[in-house]
């Protein structure tokens, strides 16, 4: 079964365009163990097949690191960690502060972080609009947190002036871009295919501050 997981995560890796060393592999399915554990006691997640875990969950995280730039990054409404920790593990120069307000889920990736030795990610128990960094993000990431109106509000007061959300939707996302306000926004909308599934989903990337020509 482990041969099996490990020929799927690689060979999904090389399609999104990733090379995973042999350590990353084996933190990506050592994460998958604990997801699968944890969520039998504390309900971290609705999916309960492991392979759909390691396609809906893992892979389809691992989907967007190619369109995600920025040294620090913020995973906000983490969860379970989705998709901030298979991010991390992908790109270990980059810093991930997995965010969430649900203090079992919380638990469950100090757990993960300890376990991992992931020395690039941080976690704060907390709700984004209650939240007080001590330095603002060059990137925001969410799934299925809220819509995108609600969501550029909630994270304004974390991001740099440059700073993008990148916001994973399911369904098309068109109605979410019109409900916009009127203010100048840069909306960059990808379709991400996932690797051994046949229907893709919609990564919009919203630079909610745009410096004013002079």
């Amino acid at each position: 079964m482990v041969s099996s997981e490990t020929e799927r995560l690689l060979a999904a890796a090389l399609d999104i365009g990733i090379a995973l060393s042999k350590h990353q592999t084996k933190q990506l399915l050592t994460y998958l163990d604990l997801l699968e554990k944890w969520n039998r006691a504390y309900n971290l997640t609705a999916v309960r097949s492991r392979a759909e875990m390691l396609g809906r969950h893992l892979i389809e995280s691992l989907a967007i690191s190619p369109f995600i730039s920025g040294k620090q990054v913020v995973d906000v409404g983490t969860g379970a960690g989705l998709p901030g920790i298979p991010l991390a593990i992908a790109n270990p120069a980059v810093h991930y502060t997995l965010l969430d307000s649900n203090g079992k889920k919380s638990r469950f990736l100090v757990e993960v972080k300890r376990e991992l030795m992931l020395r690039n990610v941080e976690i704060e128990t907390v709700r984004v609009e209650s939240w007080l960094p001590t330095k603002r993000f060059d990137a925001v990431v969410t799934r299925a947190f809220a819509d995108l109106a609600t969501t550029l509000v909630r994270v304004d007061h974390v991001l740099t002036d440059q700073g993008r959300v990148y916001a994973m939707k399911t369904e098309q996302a068109q109605h979410e871009i019109d409900t916009l306000p009127d203010a100048t926004r840069a909306v960059t909308r990808h379709d991400i295919d996932v690797p051994g599934r046949d229907w893709s989903f919609q990564l919009l990337a919203v630079q909610p501050r745009l410096v004013a020509a002079r």
